[in-house]
Parts: C-alpha cells; sequence; structure tokens
C-alpha cells in the first residue's frame, strides 16, 4: 500500500499527539500542533491556487517554520524545493528560477537580497515571509503576491489524496563537477523508502532524541526529520557557532542521535566529551565524505558506549551502505555493505562486474534511485542508465541505476571501501592517486588537525599535489615534520610537491571539504599560472 512521505504526521497526531515532534529554543511543537500547523499551510497553498506538482521554494534557516513548510507543501500535493540557507542571491535566484518555483517561503532579510528578476521574469506569483505578521497589499499590477506567515496560514485543508507514489516530492540540488548545481528529482516512494531503510538498520524508536545540526536541503539533512517522524521520535533543532555548543546541546537536551560530516566529526574528535553526553547518545552517523581512521579512533575512544554508523551515499542515491558499529574497529575504514531495500554493486566502464578486491565504480539500484536532474536530460542520461541490455532477445534495457562517479573497491568478505571520486583524483606523472591515500597517513601525524589533497595544473606532469593542513603547532615546524613523516610512508609520487597552511579549511555548503575551491585558490599561487 503507498503511503506519501507526510502521512508519516497524520499518523503520529493520532497515536501519540502530545509526544513533543519538535524542538526550537525554547518551544515545543507536539505531533498534534505539528500537523496542524502542516495543514493550515497546506490550506494557503490550496486559497492562492497552487496547483497539483506546484514547485514550492524553501530558503529558510532550520526553524520550525521550515519543517512545516516542507510537510505542508507535500500535504498540498506540491513538490518542494529547499534551498540552502547559506547561498548568496545569486546561488539561491539561479536555483528558483531553475525549477521554476510558483511560491517561495523565506524570511524578509532574503527576501530584500534575491534578484529583481526572480520577482518579474519567473513563474513565481505568492511569497510567504515568516518574520512578518502581515505585508502591505500587493499592486494590482505587481506579478507576485506577499503574505505574512500567520495571514497565510489561516485555515486548513486535508491533505492531498490524489498522489501516487511516483509523483515528484522534492528537489534537492546538488553541486556538479562542472557548472550550475542540478535538482535531482525525488518521488514520495524515494523518500518513505529511505527513511523506512534508514530507521531499520539505526533501529530509530519513539525514544530517540535527534539533534539535527546539518542544514535541511541536504538531504541527509532532510533524512533526520523524515527518519524521527517516521517512529514518533523527537528532533531538536540547533544553532550553533562553535562546535562545543553540540556537546553542551547533547548533554543539555540528553540526545541520543547525532548525524554529521567528517569535517565536523573531526572538530568534534578533538574536543573533551563531558561523560554525561556519552551515557544518552546511542549513536552516531557520519556520511558525506571519507572520515580519517585517526577520527573514528578518537570518537569510539571517547564514546565507548556509543554505536558509531560510517555510511556511504550521494544525492542521486540518497544513501547507498553503512557500516555496521560491531565492524568499526575491524575495518574502521570501510563503508560497509548495501542498505536495506538497495543493491550495490562495483563495476567497470562497460557495467560488468569487478573482481573482488579490485577497484570500479560504484552503482546503486532499488526504490532509492532518484528520477533524475530536473531540466537537464543529457546529464540524467550519463548518470542514470541500465548495467546493460537485457540478455534476453527483447531489446528492452535492463533496470536503470545510478552511477555514482565514484571509485570503491569490495572485498571477499563483501564490505565496500571508498577509494576516490573520479574527478577528485589527481594524475601525476602517470599515475592516478586517491586524495584519501594522502589525506589518511597526514591525519595519523600529531601536529595535523585536519588535511585535504588535491591537484592544480602542471605543464609537465600533468598535475601537482597540493595538501593543505591545520594544525596547532607553528606551521614552519610543523611542516619539516610532516614532509619526513610522508616520506617515510608513501612513495615518493605520493609526496605533496607544497604545503598550505589554514586557520581553516573551507567547506562547501553542505559541510563537505571544498577541494574544487582549494584548487582554483592556490592554482596560481603554487604554480604560478
Amino acid at each position: 500500500m503507498f503511503l506519501p512521505l507526510h502521512s508519516l504526521l497524520p499518523a503520529q497526531a493520532q497515536e501519540r499527539p502530545d509526544k513533543v515532534a519538535l524542538e526550537y529554543r525554547e518551544k515545543k511543537v507536539s505531533y498534534h500542533d505539528l500537523n496542524l500547523a502542516c495543514e493550515h499551510f497546506a490550506g494557503g497553498c490550496q486559497r492562492v491556487g497552487l496547483p497539483h506538482a506546484a514547485r514550492i521554494g524553501v530558503y529558510l534557516p532550520r526553524c520550525i517554520e521550515a519543517v512545516v513548510a516542507f510537510f505542508g507543501a507535500l500535504q498540498a500535493g506540491a513538490c518542494l524545493v529547499p534551498v540552502n540557507p547559506t547561498l548568496k542571491s545569486q546561488q539561491a535566484s539561479h536555483i528558483l528560477e531553475d525549477c521554476g518555483i510558483e511560491m517561495l517561503v523565506t524570511t524578509s532579510s532574503r527576501l530584500d537580497t534575491l534578484h529583481e528578476a526572480l520577482m518579474h521574469d519567473s513563474q513565481l506569483h505568492t511569497v510567504v515571509v515568516i518574520d512578518q505578521e502581515a505585508m502591505p497589499s500587493s499592486d494590482p499590477d505587481q506579478a507576485v503576491r506577499i503574505e505574512g506567515w500567520p495571514e497565510f496560514c489561516t485555515r486548513s485543508a486535508p491533505a492531498s489524496t490524489d498522489l501516487q507514489d511516483t509523483d515528484l516530492a522534492a528537489i534537492f540540488y546538488t553541486s556538479g563537477s562542472t557548472g550550475l548545481p542540478k535538482g535531482v528529482m525525488l518521488t514520495h516512494k524515494n523518500l518513505r523508502a529511505g527513511a523506512e531503510s534508514v530507521t531499520a538498520y539505526l533501529e530509530n524508536t519513539s525514544k530517540d532524541r535527534i539533534l539535527t545540526v546539518l542544514p535541511f536541503s541536504f538531504d541527509y539533512g532532510f533524512s533526520q526529520l523524515s527518519t524521527a517522524f517516521s517512529v514518533g521520535a523527537t528532533v531538536v533543532i540547533l544553532d550553533y557557532l562553535l562546535p562545543q555548543d553540540i556537546l553542551k546541546a547533547i548533554e543539555r537536551e540528553r540526545i541520543t542521535g547525532l548525524a554529521g560530516v567528517p569535517a565536523l566529526w573531526q572538530q568534534l574528535g578533538r574536543l573533551e566529551w563531558p561523560k554525561a553526553a556519552g551515557e544518552t547518545l546511542r549513536y552516531i552517523t557520519s556520511s558525506g565524505d571519507v572520515l580519517p581512521e585517526t577520527t573514528v579512533r578518537m570518537l569510539t575512544e571517547k564514546l565507548p558506549a556509543t554505536n558509531m554508523y560510517l555510511m556511504y551515499g550521494f544525492t542521486e542515491a540518497f544513501r547507498s551502505t553503512y557500516l555496521p558499529p560491531q565492524e568499526i574497529h575491524r575495518r574502521p575504514t570501510s563503508i560497509g555493505k548495501a542498505i536495506p531495500g538497495a543493491w550495490v554493486q562495483v563495476v567497470h566502464p562497460d557495467g560488468s562486474p569487478c573482481d573482488p578486491d579490485e577497484v570500479g565504480e560504484l552503482v546503486h539500484g532499488g526504490p532509492l534511485v532518484a528520477q533524475g536532474y530536473w531540466n537537464h536530460s543529457a546529464e540524467t542520461g550519463e548518470r542514470f542508465r541500465p548495467l546493460a541490455a537485457s540478455p534476453d532477445d527483447s531489446g528492452e534495457a535492463g533496470e536503470v541505476v545510478a552511477w555514482s562517479g565514484d571509485l570503491v573497491r569490495q572485498d571477499g568478505d563483501g564490505y565496500f571501501y571508498f577509494v576516490g571520486r573520479k574527478n577528485d583524483m589527481i594524475k601525476t606523472s602517470g599515475y592516478r592517486i586517491s586524495p584519501a591515500e594522502i589525506e589518511g597517513p597526514a591525519c595519523q601525524h600529531n601536529a595535523v588537525r585536519e588535511a585535504v589533497a588535491f591537484g592544480v595544473d602542471h605543464p609537465q606532469r600533468g598535475q601537482s599535489i597540493v595538501l593543505t593542513c591545520t594544525t596547532d603547532q607553528e606551521p614552519a615546524q610543523a611542516e619539516a615534520e610532516l614532509d619526513r613523516y610522508l616520506k617515510d610512508i608513501l612513495p615518493l609520487y605520493m609526496v605533496p610537491e607544497h604545503y598550505v597552511w589554514a586557520d581553516a579549511i573551507p567547506c562547501n555548503d553542505n559541510g563537505k571539504f571544498d577541494r574544487k575551491r582549494l584548487a582554483s585558490q592556490y592554482q596560481a599561487n603554487v604554480t604560478g599560472t
């Protein structure tokens, strides 16, 4: 039986109406009240004439109104488009214009900065501003109607009942290797299957209190909502300035689950964790990039009673693999096996399977595979395609799978290991090197806090290896020690030619280390080109 993602809230409101669904700052919202708020948002969508499958952009920070807009949009039969709140106006305008949004939910300050073209040359007809009680009446000649949050949410409406599991539920924008971000199209079936899979292996229950610190525009961040609402758990939304704020919140709020990206875990791993935090924290998860083995060891030593899940995924297929906590000490560099409901394989470029420990591209099949990129048919055909033609003579292609663009290997026991991204591979002097082959050893040196390796163009060798690091020591001394250390343990062609010491390593909008920005920034500085 098909159940759309937004049906989670009415079900929880009926089963546990007084249970707290969301906590944000001093405010607590029960499942009953959250579902009622979503119904009122859906009523607003109905009142302004929003058609079925219309795209609703949500350009908000992590807050209760963002969650209401997400699930209220789904209840109205619309397609939600989360926009990272850290994006500047030009970047946000690209996303909103690219997918042709018809309604936007945002703050007054963000609305003021959006490009004028968004208000006059797009399909947008309604803007809802959450930090205004009411907005001035729109000029009759103005194409866009602007309403305050209370004004918009004045009446409720029942959830749309004519949805199919193949209807679009969300478009998540992801940065490509080249060009502007592309929108990944996800159906209700995709999102519901993802929530069910994650709750199965994390063993979530209604007793969980999940702290969310990731952007909701990141599928990994949005998953914290769908996971919690699947089982009637509580989501605690946190604004934080410093990593220490997260540890304080874990202790204060008695958090049981926390998701983070490696850049954040590397920061948290170096901190002194309060004893009380480890007593309540049932699990932590890491995804979005490779977590260095040194950080894995630090975290497991500081949180001996906490289950740690190393995961791998990409937006086009949500989540692909996870490493069971009982394997963390035996296989700290593994990304695990396929998650429930998915199948994962390592293949050659022609789609034929690789042998054990042979490096190939990871492909993902099953109900979590997205429907392609919005308005990008060529790129969709490259990323979403069958492994090979059907072996019979019918001429029909086999199941469409998502090709990750990531290089992995699978050992004899069936566990996967991340090798590198095709576009991140460093090509120097005829060798192909994964950044992880350099970053892992570098992070094992006690002078290094964080390390990111990348290549910059070189006229003779193709690329020159650059390693940017953060340290608590004097950089010149740290560099001399690190260079000697890497020359002792790495082949000469893997040793960086240039070291860059920084106070902080830049991250992209989803919290991952931004290799493209680093390479562009240091190309001229390092090579003079």
